[in-house]
């Protein structure tokens, strides 16, 4: 047996380092959990850009009126297209967690399947409220 001083001294083991994400070949269960908490760091921007939306409301027009018009300059229109994206992708990402905790689309044909339909609903709901936005009719 070895002293406890010569433990110390004994170089390492080398042992396996573990997978990494450079390895494992991206899959959307993944990628829509990463997508998730994005969305979720968006919407905590989006509040800020909601309360200095309600302070320029109470603060009077000319402050409403600085506020609208950079909300209608491009920019703006990409950061809210942006927010409101994420709103929809954050919903429908969150009803499908809660479907899983009730046990129900748990096989892997439907994680996969839940997992398309929830882009393709937040993306169609962020178009059709956008094509509200911009007064074209449905």
């Amino acid at each position: 047996m070895s002293s406890p001083a010569e433990a110390k001294t004994a170089a390492p083991k080398a042992r396996p380092l573990s997978p990494h994400l450079q390895i494992y070949k991206p899959q959307i269960t993944t990628t829509l959990s990463i997508l998730h908490r994005i969305a979720g760091i968006v919407l905590s921007f989006g509040i800020l850009v909601f309360t200095v939306w309600l302070a320029a409301l109470a603060s009077g027009p000319e402050s409403y009126a600085s506020f609208t018009s950079c909300a209608q300059s491009i920019v703006g229109q990409i950061v809210l297209f942006g927010i409101s994206l994420a709103f929809f992708f954050h919903l429908c990402s969150g009803i499908r967690h809660l479907l899983w905790d009730s046990g129900k689309f748990m096989e892997i044909e439907q994680v996969y399947r839940t997992g398309y339909i929830v882009i393709g609903a937040s993306l169609l709901l962020t178009l059709i409220v956008w094509l509200k936005v911009y007064g074209v009719s449905l």
